[in-house]
């Protein structure tokens, strides 16, 4: 391969270094995305309701799922952004609550309030929660642009990956494609949505919703290799106070999908957050397959040709 190939990286998976360029935009800007701080999200959902005002998605989660103050369970047609709520027991430090009873068994709520501190890097507390927003990841390698028959899903000049709803034809072969689980069909129309990124905010150079909403900027907006050499200096000075299990979700070039363009910093494994541990791009063996079905069709007109030959003799 040449040197202009591989600064051009492969089409199905492995790092990319110009996603842009490499669908077709020879001057396109610095790629833009998400970075998520989970370490300072309170779980305020602006970002949902944010997300929801400007893009004008349908009103859902209006009702209790009994999982804590998560409302709306996931990534769907009608939650482009979902901030997950994960209550966490643990031998943080510190004495449960249980321990806050008097004589007659019962519990003193006040009392073992008191006794719960903040987690700290000698121990913590016995009781933590971990809030994360969640939302389409904008992979490098999109599976769910690589499968649209019709070109609903393309990918634009800052990197992300939009779906042009009035092109869906609502076939849905993107739903089971996307290793996230993130894009999904509509009840009402049978069309498939997700997030933009808010392209047309990106357009007018302004940031998008959820990122400008939040409060505390655990969603932070920006070029993706700055975003990436920020986060890398969150971790070591996380790690640096005693946070040793905060870690990076999505930011390497070299993972399943090529790199996410919307990536994370999580203070405990991936399936916590409800995260794959390890998605890969479901397009990346398609050549493989391709080439075992090429082969099985030659295979099977052979033996036609052979059997219809001995039956002449």
């Amino acid at each position: 391969m040449g040197d202009g190939a591989e600064d051009r990286g492969n089409a199905l998976y492995g790092p990319q270094p110009d996603v842009a360029g490499a669908s077709g935009y020879p001057d396109a800007p610095p790629r833009v995305g998400f970075f998520t701080d989970t370490s300072v999200c309170i779980g305020c959902k602006a970002c949902e309701v944010a997300c929801k005002e400007w893009n004008a998605i349908p009103a859902d989660g209006l009702a209790l799922t009994g999982m804590s103050y998560d409302n709306t369970r996931g990534l769907g047609a009608d939650a482009w952004r979902h901030v997950a709520f994960v209550e966490q027991r643990g031998p943080f430090g510190g004495p449960e609550p249980s321990a806050a009873q008097d004589d007659a068994g019962d519990v003193d709520v006040f009392t073992a309030a008191a006794r719960i501190s903040p987690a700290s890097p000698d121990g913590g507390t016995g009781l933590r929660w971990l809030m994360a927003s969640d939302v389409c990841k904008h992979c490098t390698h999109a599976a769910c642009l690589d499968v649209c028959p019709t070109g609903s899903l393309f990918r634009t000049e800052f990197g992300t990956v939009v779906v042009q709803e009035d092109i869906c034809n609502g076939c849905g072969y993107c739903v089971p494609a996307c290793p996230y689980g993130v894009i999904d069909r509509r009840e009402d129309d049978g069309r498939v949505w997700k997030c933009t990124l808010c392209y047309d905010r990106l357009g007018v150079g302004l940031e998008p919703a959820c990122a400008t909403s939040c409060p505390t900027d655990s969603i932070q907006f920006g070029p993706l290799e700055e975003l990436r050499e920020r986060a890398r200096a969150r971790v070591a000075q996380l790690h640096a106070a005693g946070a040793t299990d905060a870690r990076l979700y999505g930011e390497s070039p070299d993972d399943g999908v090529g790199g996410a363009g919307a990536f994370f910093l999580l203070l405990d494994e991936p399936e916590v957050y409800g995260l794959p541990p390890d998605p890969v791009v479901t397009t990346r063996d398609l050549p493989a397959m391709w080439r075992q079905a090429a082969l099985a069709a030659v295979s099977l007109t052979a033996l036609a040709a052979g059997s219809f030959a001995r039956r002449r003799r």
